[in-house]
């Protein structure tokens, strides 16, 4: 779940803070028109991100079948540069800077906030550790207090998975996300691992949190493609 506000001109950056701490969701959008499209920015209740995958999707989504946007690609202009989403039938194409993570040591506090030792650790955004099963994913509990005193943004833990390429979840306490559903964002630097990993540039994953989720991934140079579905339940 993301919460979409669509605004006319910028609020003072305490009140956007405040909206997104009411709603009190992972992430909440907002966008202003701009020249050639939106400007777009992210809070979680806690703090502004550089950039957030599913609020994308969902803030496109309301664009196109709330606002009525005619024309077939949004452009947003954002702090990570411009992001595209195309209307592709019934779903939509996100357009993001691939983000390639690079093998680091694995640090005692990452370990231990995990409670597994992974097999590799890389960083990007994040801290993304590499286990060997679906079901050591799902079983990880992980220590927040720990995994919030980590450096980054967050934590990614992945693995291959048993019916899609991948799979994943995700933790980012110190940005008030304890694990968030759907990571967009997380994908950016998913997507490329998994491609030179694997040797294919289509992928399928799922990120196996509580709520789950599905995504098509697809790596095209230095940029990542993801394409999902986004419903309204509440306006």
């Amino acid at each position: 779940p993301a919460a979409v506000c669509p605004l006319e001109n910028w609020l003072d950056d305490g009140l956007l803070q405040a909206i997104a701490e009411e709603n009190n969701l992972s992430e909440t959008a907002f966008f202003t028109p701009s020249g050639k499209g939106f400007e777009l920015r992210w809070f979680t209740p806690v703090k502004e991100v550089d950039l957030c995958g599913h609020a994308t999707l969902a803030a496109a989504h309301v664009i196109f079948e709330i606002l009525g946007y005619s024309k077939q690609v949004i452009i947003f202009e954002t702090r990570r540069g411009k992001l595209f989403v195309e209307k592709k039938g019934k779903s939509l194409e996100m357009n993001f800077p691939a983000c390639p993570p690079t093998p680091c040591k694995l640090s005692e506090i990452l370990a231990q906030g995990l409670g597994q030792r992974p097999i590799e650790v890389l960083v990007a955004d994040d801290y993304l550790a590499v286990f060997d099963s679906e079901a050591t994913i799902r079983a990880i509990t992980p220590n927040l207090a720990l995994l919030s005193q980590l450096d980054l943004r967050g934590v990614i833990i992945t693995a291959p998975g048993t019916d899609v390429d991948f799979v994943s979840r995700c933790f980012a306490p110190k940005f008030g996300i304890p694990e968030d559903p759907v990571t967009g964002s997380a994908h950016c630097e998913l997507a490329p691992y998994w491609a030179h990993k694997l040797g294919k540039n289509l992928l399928t994953a799922k990120q196996v949190s509580k709520r789950g989720g599905n995504i098509t991934c697809e790596v095209k140079a230095d940029r990542v493609l993801l394409s999902g579905c986004a419903v309204i339940f509440m306006k």
